[in-house]
Order: structure tokens, then C-alpha cells, then sequence
């Protein structure tokens, strides 16, 4: 933790910053490593400060003994004014992608009545950005997750079976999962089948899968706080002809990804790989996400991989690569493997078959 803190001072010290108050729960657990579900800190140059209410004032202690804890109890007007008194603090950095209209309201309206009030400055992507450069301790929980979430689709692959439901197989999924050492669920197991794969984000359904149609796996694991993303599509029975040629695009797609990318290119670039050869294939238009997100203490987080970004890979950064096709009426396919940026290149973590 002291080394994340030092890093966030430098970038306060760099926005000319005296204070940031986080709000946001993965933020709050990234910097002080406590979990549990309200609270707040508050870091300047010499200070980390830890506010949380009775229920986890003995948890805090415990989680955080680099912090001093700060007991909270009823409005935010109660506290707040004591919380940062004593601080001199001339710029208060807050969370503006996280923190509610309410609350900033509140926050003002709370500042501007003490006798020398801070300037509220917001602050979007500050915390996240360290985030995004994974230590070696981060890359091996995400690893232990996409372990167990290749153990899923290889439980899930051997026993599912036409006239299961979709919601059947979810639950299957999410048991074995649990079962087998998972915290909660990153995000909702997907488990959609024919028409439905053709919905990116789909919510399993009573539908029964049948043979010969696309069966799309998206399937999350979290280990100590830390997420998995993997995705296959796989076929009962025969598969048609689309489903052969729109699989093997896909796949060339993310073949040509995992190839080619390469640290120090960007989102943008990065995404342009796959889309160029769904695009070539005739499927541009059935291709309406980005190719991949980054992964980690949150399901989706930064880097993006997509139109328009200009982030650049570093060594460290953890993403997805999951091009797909989805085309209404019949299903769609997508193929999503976890890599991490190392030694210049996209080394893969997620082992599922894919063929």
C-alpha cells in the first residue's frame, strides 16, 4: 500500500492537488486494502485517513494500519467538517466519475459554509490509472481466477445437453464456480443460445438450447477481490454453415489480435487488428464493441480497447481480446481470452479450447 500511496501523491503533487477524497469501492480497496462495503478516504502528502462507521471500525484496524481511522455516524454535515479540519487544504480532488450529483451537492454545500474553504476539484480516472498497471501479487490472483474460470467451461462443456435451459446451465456454471473457490461473481454468468447469442450482454433464459445452434459462455471468476473474463461459444451437435464460417472469422480475428499486438500501440490500433479482418469478411457492421477492457479489482476497467482510444499498452496492463459477430434472428459468436502485456507482447492467461 505504501508504494500505491506514493504513487497517487505524485500525481496530486503533479495537479497541484493538496487532498483527494475517494469514494469509489475498488479505489478505496486499492489504496488501503480494506473491503469492507461503506467508507472513505481521505490521502494528502501526509496523511491517509480511513472513514468508516461503527459496523467496521474493528475490520479497518485490522485491514488498514497504514491509515488512521476516522469514525463516522449519521449526516455527512456531522463529520466532514472535522474530518478535514486541521488539514489546510487549499484543493480537494474528488472522484467525479464515481461520486453522485447528491452528494457533490451535499459535499458544496457542507464546504461552503466552513471559514476557509477548500476548492472542489473533479477528478476522473486518477486512481484507475494506476490500476491499470497490474503488480505481480494483482497478475496472480487474475490468474488464479481465469483458472477456475477455464475449470467452469470445461465442467459446464461436459454436461451440457439439448433441452437444458440456458438459466440451468447459468446457475451450473455460478454453482461449480462458488463450489470450487470463487468469491461472488464478477459480473452475471451469460449462458445464451441460438437467437439470443445474438444479444452481446445476454440474461440467461428458461429457453431450452437446441442442437446445431450457437451456445455463447461468459463466464467470471473472482479470487482475492480479482476478476476473469472468458468467453467461448461452442455447438451442440452439428453446427450449420454459418456458424462455421462466422466462427472461423472470429477466430482469425482474435488470432490476428494476439499476434500483432504489441506494447506501446494503442486502443485504437489494438482494435483496428480483429475489426479489419471481420470487416473484410463482410460482418464490419455485426461487430458493435470494442475489442477488449481492461480486468482486474473490477470487471471492466481501463485500458479500453476500441474506436477513438488513445491510450497506449504498457507492461503490467491486464485487457481482454473478445472480437464477435452477432447476426439477428440466428445467434452470434464471440471468442474472448484474458492476456497480459509482458515482454513487449500479449501473453494469453485463459487456456479453454477453442476449437
Amino acid at each position: 500500500m505504501s508504494a500505491r500511496l506514493g504513487k497517487l501523491r505524485q500525481k496530486l503533487a503533479e495537479k497541484e492537488l493538496d487532498a483527494i477524497f475517494i469514494s469509489q469501492p475498488e479505489n478505496r480497496y486499492y489504496l488501503s486494502g480494506f473491503d469492507g462495503s461503506a467508507g472513505f478516504l481521505l490521502i494528502t502528502a501526509q496523511d491517509a485517513i480511513l472513514a468508516t462507521d461503527f459496523r467496521y471500525l474493528e475490520q479497518a484496524k485490522e485491514q488498514t494500519p497504514e491509515y488512521r481511522i476516522f469514525p463516522i455516524a449519521g449526516d455527512m454535515a456531522n463529520w466532514f467538517p472535522e474530518l478535514i479540519s486541521g488539514l489546510a487544504l487549499a484543493k480537494l480532488g474528488f472522484e467525479a466519475g464515481h461520486i453522485t450529483l447528491s452528494l457533490y451537492r451535499k459535499l458544496s454545500d457542507i464546504i461552503g459554509k466552513l471559514e476557509s474553504p477548500p476548492k472542489l476539484v473533479p477528478l476522473d480516472g486518477l486512481v484507475e490509472s494506476l490500476r491499470a498497471v497490474k503488480e505481480p501479487e494483482e497478475i496472480a490472483a487474475i490468474a488464479r481466477a481465469a483458472e477456475l474460470a477455464d475449470r467452469a467451461f470445461e465442467h459446464i462443456e461436459g454436461i451440457l445437453q439439448a433441452g437444458m435451459t440456458e438459466k440451468e446451465a447459468a446457475w451450473e456454471i455460478e454453482k461449480f464456480l462458488r463450489e470450487s473457490g470463487s468469491q461472488a461473481v464478477p459480473f452475471d454468468i451469460i449462458v445464451a443460445s441460438g437467437p439470443n447469442s445474438a444479444l452481446p450482454h445476454a440474461k440467461p433464459s428458461p429457453r431450452s438450447i437446441q442442437p446445431g445452434e450457437p451456445v455463447l459462455l461468459d463466464i467470471g471468476a473472482r479470487v482475492s477481490g480479482y476478476s476473469s473474463d472468458l468467453s467461448r461459444t461452442i455447438c451442440l451437435g452439428a453446427p450449420d454453415d454459418t456458424f462455421k464460417k462466422v466462427y472461423d472469422i472470429v477466430l482469425g480475428a482474435q488470432l490476428t489480435a494476439l499476434e500483432l499486438i504489441k506494447e506501446g500501440m494503442t486502443g485504437e490500433e489494438a482494435d483496428k487488428l480483429a475489426r479489419t479482418v471481420i470487416a473484410e469478411a463482410g460482418y464490419e457492421k455485426a461487430f458493435g464493441h470494442s475489442l477488449g477492457h481492461g480486468v482486474g479489482l473490477a470487471a471492466h476497467e481501463s485500458p479500453r480497447l476500441g474506436p477513438g482510444t488513445t491510450e497506449p499498452l504498457t507492461s503490467g496492463m491486464v485487457f481482454t481480446i473478445e472480437p464477435g459477430v452477432y447476426l439477428p434472428g440466428w445467434g452470434g459468436v464471440r471468442i474472448e481470452d484474458l492476456v497480459v502485456m509482458e515482454n513487449g507482447r500479449a501473453k494469453i492467461i485463459s487456456k479453454s479450447r477453442k476449437v
